[in-house]
């Protein structure tokens, strides 16, 4: 897929546009934190790996930057969770996010 994903940081989001729909994962910056609050991709995008692509740029916008992912967005922590190599390259607050991990599923 030649679309790339692009932070914007006014609207506090990670975007990508595929054929004129626009996939979204909201965000939010506390000090070194960055706290993925929701992945939204349209139905005519779904099961093409965008919402994947969103998480996993938000994964290395966090390397780069130091920061630690606190994945309060559903689907962002399913993703971690199922993509581990990503997950650790940077430190994840899983404890504030009820993630399936600490509830036995």
């Amino acid at each position: 897929m030649s679309d790339e994903v692009r932070d914007n940081p006014p609207e506090s989001r990670f975007e990508i546009e595929v054929d004129g729909h626009r996939g979204v994962l909201e965000y939010h910056r506390s000090g070194k934190r960055l706290v993925l609050i929701h992945t939204e991709v349209p139905h005519a995008l779904e099961g093409r790996g965008i919402a994947g692509q969103l998480v996993r740029t938000a994964v290395d916008a966090a390397e780069t930057d130091g920061l630690t992912v606190v994945p309060r967005c559903p689907y962002a922590r399913a993703w971690l969770e199922r993509h581990p190599d990503d997950a650790a390259r940077v430190s994840i607050d899983w404890a504030t996010t009820g993630s399936a991990r600490d509830s036995g599923g």
